[in-house]
Order: C-alpha cells, then sequence, then structure tokens
C-alpha cells in the first residue's frame, strides 16, 4: 500500500468518523423519552479511527522492513553468512546442536549396529581359515543366511569393508554371479 493510499484512506476514514457523529448527535435530539442520551465525545472515535491507522501503518512499515532484511535484491538485504571452503573447519557438516546433526549420528549408531551384526552372522556361519586362522565365508552362503535379517547385505558388507572389518575380492558383489567370493573376517 502506498503512502497516497493510506492519506487517502484515512481522509475516508475521518469523513466516516465525521458522518457518526453526525448522527449520534441527530439520533440524540430526536429521542422522546426521559433517557438523555449518553455523552459522547465525537473526538474520542476520530482519534480512535486515526490511531489504529497510525498502528496499522506502522506494523506495516515494519513487516515491510523485515521482509526487505531477507530480499536478495533489497539494498536493506541483512549481510550473508560467509560460506564456508573447502579445507575449512566444518566445512560439509550441519551446524551443532542441529537436529540435522542428531539424525546423522542416529544414523551412524544404526549402521554400525548393523556392521555389528554383520560380523556377528560371519562369526557363527563362517569356518576358521587353515592357513591363517581368520573366519572365511562364501558371499553365496552369507546371502542365504542373511537375507532373512536385512536386505541390505551388499551395503553393509561395502561398508563393513570401508571400515576395515572384512575383505574380498572386487568392488561389488552380484547374487548368483558371486557366490562363490569369499569373504574374510579380519
Amino acid at each position: 500500500m502506498s503512502v497516497s493510499n493510506v492519506f487517502f484512506n484515512s481522509n475516508v476514514n475521518l469523513r466516516r468518523c465525521h458522518a457518526l457523529a453526525v448522527r449520534r448527535r441527530a439520533e440524540g435530539s430526536t429521542m422522546e423519552t426521559n433517557d438523555a442520551p449518553a455523552p459522547h465525545d465525537d473526538r474520542d472515535v476520530c482519534v480512535g479511527s486515526v490511531k489504529g491507522l497510525t498502528e496499522n501503518w506502522q506494523k506495516w512499515s515494519s513487516e515491510q522492513q523485515e521482509y526487505q532484511k531477507h530480499n536478495p535484491f533489497s539494498n536493506d538485504t541483512a549481510p550473508v553468512p560467509t560460506q564456508l571452503q573447502r579445507g575449512q573447519e566444518g566445512y560439509g557438516k550441519p551446524p551443532e546442536g542441529s537436529k540435522t546433526e542428531q539424525r546423522g549420528k542416529d544414523a551412524q549408531s544404526h549402521i554400525c549396529r548393523e556392521v555389528e551384526e554383520l560380523c556377528t552372522v560371519i562369526k557363527e556361519i563362517g569356518r576358521s581359515g587353515e592357513d591363517n586362522g581368520k573366519i572365511t565365508v562364501e558371499f553365496g552362503t552369507l546371502f542365504e543366511h542373511y537375507v532373512t535379517i536385512s536386505n541390505k547385505l551388499v551395503g553393509v558388507l561395502l561398508r563393513a569393508r570401508k571400515q576395515g572389518l572384512v575383505h574380498f575380492e572386487g568392488e561389488m558383489l552380484w547374487q548368483g554371479r558371486d557366490d562363490r567370493v569369499i569373504i574374510t573376517l579380519r
């Protein structure tokens, strides 16, 4: 709303206020009862409406100023915090104490539990190697047992290999094709 509209509207409201006051005076003078009309000060109505207009204008103005602080195309924008660059501390990490950080921690603990469970299953169904004493299992055998536990066997195996807990040849294991691949628990 522009300034001219506000002043136009305030003039209209003042005219309405004046008309209301005139009507009230006329109603009060035509009453034929013994009860006197309650004293009424017309200035209260007018001042109240002008005061309301002023308050509304101030509220609108404050809201617009706040909006412009967040508008990237405004000259009144608040300075944008500097973005972290690669190599700087905190780059690629959520703000401390945020819900995003908490969700990441929860996901990490869930994955760690799945990796531990996988290692336990390998210990239970695997065989001890004759030459080095490490526990080994074929991927096909592990897949048959582990599928009842989770449908994410290959992803958990890759995570366990990344953590150095298991070893197997190749980048990816495929059911059927890689059933004979040996997985070694370290």
